[in-house]
């Protein structure tokens, strides 16, 4: 009999391990089995925490009297007398409206001109014609403002640019239009466009490739037209795209870009050509006032902030798929 009970002990599995001692081991054993993935994502966070993260400590001196000898902890504090003190500049209102302005070119302008290019795209039924089209409108995304900048004065110089030269015949007048406030913001729209366009279809020729073809197939059956599948077929599918892009966008309003901006300025243009990211750099860097540039550019982050939720709950309120 207890031959016969040892037997029945030794046939019997072991009980499993507690759950607090197994969650550990599957933990690491993911983290072994992602490791080179891992490794790749360790320079994105890095970058995140040394220029993304850690400035944030000196967010603080927007509500200080920063003296750079005294440092961050040693400068008097000032509570909101920087923000006040924008609020009531003179040079609000002027700064506010040309952001806005630059800022609704990009959003109802460039934005569309991306998705209207991508459709385009897709319909190109020649693979190569299609390639080749996506690499040179790929191809000005990579070359830095200065660059796009430096094309556009040698485009529109007095005289000797072509395109100054042909504008000029048909005006019938020499136009200096790299000084001339009235064509500042046409060529910020056309440098954006051309730059940034091209490179915006990525995602939505990714969103349009996920694209049911039967859907088409039935679509062409039922005869409906090319515009009537775009419409009913096309559009439809990548409107969660759009929407994600466009709350993206929107909590970039305030963000027009110094670099473009910057190089596009001058004497003659700057009543159209200020925005808060260059008035950010004449007052911080050229003028010294550190704490009430920090101020400035703390509060266009909380208007993008507070903008990015905003949209993101009226893109919930209307049934449709926000970022978070």
């Amino acid at each position: 009999m207890t031959a016969v009970v040892d037997v029945e002990r030794a046939g019997t599995p072991a009980p499993p391990a507690p759950a607090a001692v197994r969650r550990p081991r599957r933990r690491w054993a993911k983290v072994v089995r992602f490791r080179w993935l891992l490794l790749m994502m360790l320079p994105g966070i890095l970058y995140f925490l040394l220029f993304r993260i850690w400035p944030m400590w000196g967010a603080q001196i927007a509500f200080k009297n920063y003296v750079p000898f005294l440092g961050i902890q040693g400068s008097e504090w000032v509570g909101f007398h920087h923000f006040q003190e924008f609020f009531s500049n003179p040079d609000f209102p002027r700064l506010l409206g040309n952001t806005l302005i630059l800022a609704g070119l990009s959003l109802f302008v460039a934005f569309p001109l991306t998705i209207v290019l991508a459709l385009l795209l897709n319909e190109v039924r020649l693979s190569v014609l299609k390639r080749t089209v996506q690499t040179l409108v790929y191809i000005p995304h990579f070359l830095s403002w200065t660059v796009v900048v430096s094309l556009t004065a040698l485009l529109f110089a007095i005289g000797t640019g072509p395109l100054s030269s042909f504008l000029d015949g048909f005006t019938g007048t020499e136009t200096n239009y790299l000084a001339d406030p009235d064509w500042f913001r046409p060529l910020i729209l056309l440098q954006t466009i051309w730059k940034s366009t091209g490179w915006g279809t990525i995602i939505f020729l990714a969103a349009l490739a996920s694209v049911d073809q039967e859907q088409y197939e039935a679509a062409v059956i039922d005869g409906a037209g090319r515009w009537q599948r775009t419409w009913h077929i096309t559009l439809p599918a990548i409107r969660p795209t759009i929407i994600v892009m466009l709350i993206l966008q929107t909590g970039e309003i305030l963000n027009t870009g110094f670099e473009q901006i910057y190089l596009m300025s001058n004497a003659l243009n700057r009543t159209v050509a200020d925005v808060f990211d260059t008035y950010v750099y004449f007052t911080g860097i050229q003028q010294g006032a550190y704490s009430y540039s920090t101020a400035v550019g703390l509060s266009k982050a909380i208007v993008g902030l507070v903008l990015i939720f905003g949209t993101n709950w009226l893109a919930k309120r209307f049934n449709q798929q926000g970022i978070f």
